[in-house]
């Protein structure tokens, strides 16, 4: 079933983080003075060098000198938006680290939440999921070390360790007073981003938790496995699940997009300089044969799994159920710095084939279906801001969508929209989204 694909190399995700990046590396090029080009750039460097030089003279402690620059550059950086960041060159050799899918640590998804760092979610079968750590619990203390203060890197970078090494994390949870003291273990967090089963004996589902280096070769095998498992006559077709999936590598998302399509355009980006612009089409060669397709977002879906969902809504492949997802639609591009690490910066917005920018937006599902809270449960709050509630995000316009629920049940029987899919897949249930209808929207 392996045929080639296009596969643009555009880096190394985090891992650790809830939004997501599509990321691209890039070489830097120039010096500070070349791209500053103005008396009036000049005079605010000149301003910078006073403020830490009147810093190193007269604070009442010796401040490090390495930190007070790592702290203004990434001060300049985050300030621009919630996903540009500076990388120190330990935890840009992390990032890279984690190409392989492997490392010693947790298993969260975080993201900085006004100065302390927020749980996305947990990644299946890891420590934290077995802990119980869930989505929009805030981290306030690592082994006894208060969060306030850290960068996200720092915090990620506290979190990871040695394989079998112990960790405390001191968590703020809704509705609960008291901080609450969770210990676990370390353990090598295998990034299996893909996992398959046959569902009623006729239905494939593919949950795919995030984008890694992997991920589109294990969809593949899934999908070898799928078909050797179930007669093709008697393959009714395929659900993708991509709820609570954050994104990761832009270059998966677009191999994986093009797994299901025959030709067109499945994402292009566009920077501030329109000589930069990409636009990404897929191949001929549809791997799952042309059979139906239902894709499950909803608000904790981001990024990478946005541009799967808007590339086969747009050309009308797949039918898309849950609800709104995330709203990420920014690539962020990883500048190393020689030897003193990277910058993470907002390059460029990314666009669905029919030209729509989900940024601060998201993607509208072709069938709303909301889960239903358990009665344990409905004190609680599982929406999520999305990209339109972050500080400081790159604004899209006056009609901005906050998120949308990121609940999922733990029990499959009460997966709502699971459930609906797989009853239309069945035929039980009718929607006129599905099976999509009508001229695919992009060439």
């Amino acid at each position: 079933m392996m045929r080639k694909v296009t596969l643009v190399l555009f880096g190394a995700v985090i891992g650790a983080s809830a939004a997501g990046m599509a990321l691209q590396p890039r070489a830097f090029f120039g010096s500070v003075a070349e791209a500053a080009g103005s008396a009036d750039t000049y005079r605010q460097l000149n301003l910078f060098g006073d403020v830490f030089e009147r810093v190193r003279a007269d604070y009442v402690e010796k401040p490090d000198d390495a930190k007070l620059v790592e702290s203004a550059i990434n001060g300049m950086l985050s300030g621009l938006d919630p996903h540009s960041s500076y990388m120190d060159a330990k935890a840009f050799k992390d990032m890279r680290t984690n190409t392989d899918g492997k490392f010693g640590g947790l298993g969260i998804k975080v993201q900085m939440f006004e100065k302390l760092i927020r749980v996305e979610g947990a990644i299946d079968d890891t420590p934290a999921q077995k802990a119980g750590i869930r989505a929009k619990d805030v981290i306030t203390q690592i082994d006894g070390q208060q969060v306030e203060g850290m960068t996200l890197e720092q915090a990620v970078d506290k979190m990871r360790g040695p394989v079998g090494t112990p960790i405390t994390l001191t968590i703020q949870r809704e509705n609960i007073e008291k901080p609450v003291e969770v210990k676990l273990t370390r353990a090598e967090i295998s990034l299996d981003s893909v996992k398959w089963e046959v569902l009623n004996d006729d239905i494939g589902y593919i949950r795919v938790s995030q984008f890694n280096a992997q991920t589109f070769e294990m969809m593949n095998k899934g999908l070898d496995q799928i078909e050797s498992k179930v007669p093709n006559d008697k393959l009714k077709g395929f659900v993708i699940d991509l709820r609570n999936n954050p994104g990761g590598l832009l270059d998966q998302a677009i191999a994986v997009s093009d797994a299901y399509l025959e030709r067109g355009e499945i994402v292009s980006t566009r920077g501030r300089n329109p000589e930069e612009s990409q636009r990404f089409n897929a191949r001929p060669g549809d791997l799952a044969k042309g059979k139906p397709v239902i894709v499950l977002v909803n608000g904790g879906s981001a990024s990478a799994s946005e541009i799967v969902a808007g590339a086969l809504q747009d050309h009308k492949r797949a039918t898309i159920l849950g609800t709104r997802s995330f709203g990420k639609g920014s690539v962020q591009t990883i500048i190393p710095l020689g030897g003193n690490g990277a910058i993470r910066l907002t390059t460029a917005r990314y666009y669905t084939p029919s030209g729509k920018s989900i940024q601060a937006k998201g993607i509208s599902p072709d069938i709303e279906v909301k889960q239903e809270l358990p009665e344990d449960m409905k004190d609680k709050d599982f929406e999520t801001k999305g990209e339109a509630g972050l500080k400081g995000h790159l604004k899209n316009g006056e009609d901005e969508q906050s998120g949308s629920s990121a609940y999922v049940p733990a029990e499959r029987k009460d997966d709502k929209q699971l459930n609906y899919a797989l009853d239309l897949m069945r035929g039980i249930q009718s929607n006129a989204a599905f099976p999509p209808q009508g001229k695919t929207s992009a060439n």
